[in-house]
């Protein structure tokens, strides 16, 4: 019988081995620690699978979660929003380089400027606690930091990439590929395969990860649902 791929029910897995300390459960529902993120994985998209994460949820929080088929309306839940993405996976050798002088490691004193810049570039959901995922690395000009990429969701050898942006009067420096290229490389140097996943109407940073060559491997629909 073949095994399922871990990167087919990425949110579930990693939320029951490499980061399973960073999550809350019950019966068929995980989710991160709130202020971590906002992400959730269910075992199988069952009605007591969504009653089981109603439990972890207080009325009004929100949860986003991935699924191969579209999400079907649930009792106690409602839709914010939704679309598909497509997940991308690096299985291309890198050309050898040296770590950039421009590319710094984030951390917690960081946070405040992870945040801001998140917000003015919307990478994907970043909240108070989302550098404890994995490692991030940055680039500053003139002491503002202006680009960033870093990692989410941890599998068995597998490791994604995420929160890449960049500020819009620092666009066309190469940031972006300079922190992606780096993030690869340490990912690959511990035995990780990096992925990534990009909704599939965005044809601009699609094709700059086929360049770097990812290929896509497979398509979701993600949903972000409120409790009520």
């Amino acid at each position: 019988m073949t095994q399922p791929h871990p990167l087919d029910g990425v949110i579930w897995n990693a939320l029951s081995t490499r980061q399973a300390h960073l999550a809350e459960a019950t019966g068929k529902a995980r989710r991160f620690l709130p202020e971590v993120s906002v992400l959730a994985g269910l075992a199988d998209p069952t009605a007591q699978a969504y009653a089981d994460l109603a439990q972890l949820c207080a009325p009004g929080d929100r949860v986003s979660l991935w699924d191969t088929k579209p999400y079907e309306p649930q009792p106690g839940w409602e839709t914010v929003a939704a679309a598909p993405l497509f997940q991308m996976i690096l299985e291309v050798p890198l050309p050898k380089q040296d770590r950039s002088p421009l590319i710094l490691t984030l951390g917690a004193s960081d946070v405040p400027e992870m945040l801001e810049l998140t917000r003015l570039t919307r990478p994907g959901p970043f909240s108070q606690r989302t550098h404890e995922l994995g490692m991030y690395l940055g680039i500053r000009a003139e002491g503002q930091l202006v680009a960033m990429c870093g990692e989410r969701l941890r599998v068995p050898v597998h490791a994604e990439m995420s929160a890449i942006c960049t500020h819009p009067d620092h666009l066309g420096n190469g940031y972006a590929g300079l922190l992606m290229r780096e993030v690869a490389r340490q990912m690959i140097a511990r035995g990780d395969v990096p992925f990534l996943h990009v909704r599939q109407d965005n044809t601009r940073a699609i094709g700059v990860y086929e360049r770097m060559g990812f290929r896509v491997r497979a398509s979701f629909d993600f949903a972000v649902l409120r409790r009520v």
